[in-house]
């Protein structure tokens, strides 16, 4: 009889020990749950900022290939602007040799002629 009643003891046992654990895992699968929106949420977010990220590197690549562009055609119009400053000396240059031959040459003439006068 003792033994009934043990066996009864243990399956009485048993059931509430198989009753915690069954709590246990409703427990569980709720937490599970909520786990499993927070790390797909997080997943989500982490995909928006790679792609705002990408969006972003694009967009200043672009921009730096065009400030490229316009640097290169500055560099180029620079060039220009310098050749034509050389060739506006070179210009110069001469005009100044010219101004200064007519000048003595002027000079040279002024000083004949006031000793020709001088001379009559």
């Amino acid at each position: 009889m003792d033994e009934i009643y043990t066996r009864l003891d243990d399956e009485h046992t048993e059931r509430q020990l198989l009753a915690g654990r069954l709590n246990m895992l409703f427990r569980d699968r709720r937490a599970h749950a909520y786990t499993c929106l927070l790390m797909e949420a997080e997943a989500r977010m982490s995909r928006e900022a790679w792609t705002r990220a990408t969006d972003a590197s694009d967009l200043v690549y672009g921009e730096g290939i065009s400030l490229r562009t316009t640097v290169l055609g500055q560099i180029s119009e620079i060039r220009e602007l310098q050749a034509a400053d050389r060739r506006r000396q070179t210009v110069i240059l001469k005009l100044l040799r010219l101004e200064y031959r007519r000048s003595t040459e002027t000079s040279e003439s002024r000083t004949a002629l006031q000793g020709q006068i001088t001379a009559l």
